[in-house]
């Protein structure tokens, strides 16, 4: 029974957020095949992030002289780059070109699916080795950060989509992985520092995410307010 309670405290979060995105995009629906098939490869992206961590990883003894770079390598390479990473790539390779992402709202939605699908794998491998409390405090900051990251970058990607050149598609792009790699490599750089610091960066988090949270509110009142300027809503 506890298992079971573990297992529903670490992926209810994950849908719960994920109905909430989906009521945001209620103007034009995506198809939910769509949105189904992201969360999914989401969850499959930890498999190669996985992966491309542990390669990565195999770099920071460069820094062996400083603990502290280690600490930001590792926050900062190793797990946010290489996870936004992978989350860019599902989102460009999957849905980037389908007529079904009409919208600068459409990157947003479908970026923090593919971040949400990837939350809720990473959270159910911490929880069930951990158990209910660590279900508990990763359903109000890991999982919430997956989501408000990838939100950031999917809104400059649907800016990319709908960009009147090239060169500025790319800049959104380079943007939007930046921000994304930025706000996740600084939530994991204050925990990965409490070793050298204590429990004080700990308390840095949450104007972290108040912050990430007013920035993704934002992104999407200004997506919305694209999508109606153009007439991609009513």
């Amino acid at each position: 029974m506890l298992v079971l309670i573990s297992l529903g405290m670490a992926v209810a979060p994950a849908l719960l957020i994920l109905g909430y995105m989906i009521r945001q995009d209620r103007g034009r629906p995506e198809p939910k095949g769509l949105v189904m098939l992201v969360f999914l490869l989401g969850l499959a992206g930890i498999v190669p992030a996985v992966l491309l961590e542990i390669l990565v990883e195999s770099l920071a003894s460069v820094f062996y002289f400083s603990p502290l770079l280690i600490a930001l390598f590792r926050a900062f390479l190793v797990a946010a780059l290489c996870e936004e990473g992978i989350k860019y790539l599902i989102v460009m390779r999957t849905v980037y070109r389908n007529p079904a992402f009409d919208e600068v709202m459409d990157g947003i939605l479908y970026a923090v699916v593919a971040g949400l699908g990837f939350a809720c794998m990473e959270n159910i491998l911490y929880v069930m080795g951990s158990g209910v409390l660590t279900a508990l405090l990763r359903a109000f900051t890991a999982v919430p950060m997956h989501a408000l990251a990838a939100g950031i970058m999917g809104y400059f990607l649907g800016l990319a989509k709908f960009a009147p050149n090239p060169a500025r598609e790319q800049e959104y792009k380079i943007r939007g992985l930046t921000w994304a790699v930025f706000i996740h490599g600084g939530y994991d750089f204050l925990l990965f520092s409490i070793p050298f610091w204590g429990p004080l960066p700990a308390l840095a988090l949450v104007p972290l995410m108040v912050c990430a949270y007013l920035a993704f509110r934002k992104s999407i009142r200004r997506a919305l307010d694209a999508d109606r300027g153009a007439g991609r809503l009513p």
